[in-house]
């Protein structure tokens, strides 16, 4: 087997149920009725599991976008140029994104990292070049890319990973940027849950009925042509495809195999997400979801992945933006978990 090969064949990472029942424990110890926080306490619960950690913290928090243009831009899939991937890549490292402002407001690193825009990109502050190509292909008439260059992109997830693991962060939110990205993520859902393109296609960026209906016929005739060689979740990811998706997919699966909990942001990371799991079952028990967007596929994705998302405010941006969202939630779940007092510390009856 290649290396390659051997890390896709890894097993994931196992959660610590010791932890788990301790945390358990002590939230029926809490100076509140048992169950009156809700889903509040079960990502404390979920955290103590998969930090090993009765008590779990958020403190260091590692947020990466992944940026990469597409070839199906080309066919007028989106309401935007694809010159903007570049210039949002340029205001990410200017801090004028609304994930750089999240980001500066929780207190977390941001990183960004150019997996394939279509022109190359000056040398910015906070953005690291690993610029595969100059943007996918088209994948209405060809593969979204070779099987050497998604490995390639699978690889760069997988490395970053393990270079912010070793950093010590507690959680790890992926995003991604890259103008036609729901053209592909909404080609993923298709074929991995072998729906027509019509039921599942959205504006993206805004585009209107006439448009949507346009990018659906564009995304089925697509997925019409190369239905035979989609026969595997890496095989649909090699066609139909991108960059940036492809290094989510790999930051996710290393993120499982190393024990590192993950906050998936919308729809086409948590296509991403479906991806990963797929490809390496059991990677999905590291993740939590934080909000349902707008796109109608994400209701579809996170119905496959039995995942209910924590929040649900019509959002559709990327970036990471709604997951960052989450983060003060996720902060208050683990200071309530850590710091309410127990009914024997309050001297409270129960």
């Amino acid at each position: 087997m290649t290396d390659f090969e051997l890390w896709l064949a890894s097993p994931a990472k196992q959660p610590d149920l010791a932890s788990r029942q301790a945390a358990l424990e002590r939230q029926q110890q809490l100076t509140k009725p048992a169950g009156s926080l809700g889903q509040i306490e079960d990502i404390a619960v979920t955290l103590a599991s998969l930090q090993a950690n009765e008590n779990p913290s958020v403190d260091r928090v590692q947020i990466t976008v992944f940026a990469a243009d597409h070839g199906i831009v080309e066919e007028g899939v989106s309401a935007f140029p694809q010159e903007v991937t570049g210039e949002m890549i340029r205001n990410f490292s200017r801090g004028g994104a609304a994930i750089s402002v999240l980001a500066h407001e929780n207190n977390a690193q941001l990183s960004v990292i150019n997996m394939g825009t279509v022109n190359k990109l000056e040398p910015l502050t906070n953005v690291d070049d690993a610029r595969i190509a100059a943007g996918t292909k088209n994948f209405l008439h060809h593969a979204a890319m070779t099987e050497s260059q998604c490995q390639q992109a699978l690889l760069i997830g997988q490395e970053h990973i393990e270079h912010v693991y070793n950093s010590g962060i507690q959680l790890f939110i992926g995003g991604e940027m890259g103008i036609g990205n729901t053209s592909s993520a909404t080609a993923i859902t298709c074929a991995l849950l072998k729906r027509e393109a019509r039921y599942l296609v959205g504006p993206g960026t805004g585009l209107d009925s006439d448009s949507v209906q346009m990018k659906a016929n564009i995304i089925q005739t697509a997925l019409d042509k190369h239905h035979q060689q989609l026969d595997s979740p890496l095989r649909i990811l090699h066609y139909v495809g991108g960059f940036e998706i492809a290094a989510l997919v790999g930051a996710y699966i290393h993120c499982a195999k190393v024990g590192l909990p993950v906050l998936i942001d919308g729809f086409i990371s948590s296509v991403a997400a479906l991806l990963a799991e797929q490809i390496c079952p059991g990677t999905q028990v590291w993740f939590l979801f934080s909000h349902q967007s707008a796109e109608p596929g994400h209701q579809q994705v996170l119905a496959e992945l039995n995942a209910t998302p924590l929040l649900s405010l019509g959002m559709r941006l990327g970036e990471a933006s709604g997951a960052a969202m989450v983060l003060p939630l996720i902060k208050s779940s683990c200071a309530l978990h850590n710091n309410m007092a127990t009914f024997s510390q309050a001297s409270v009856s129960q």
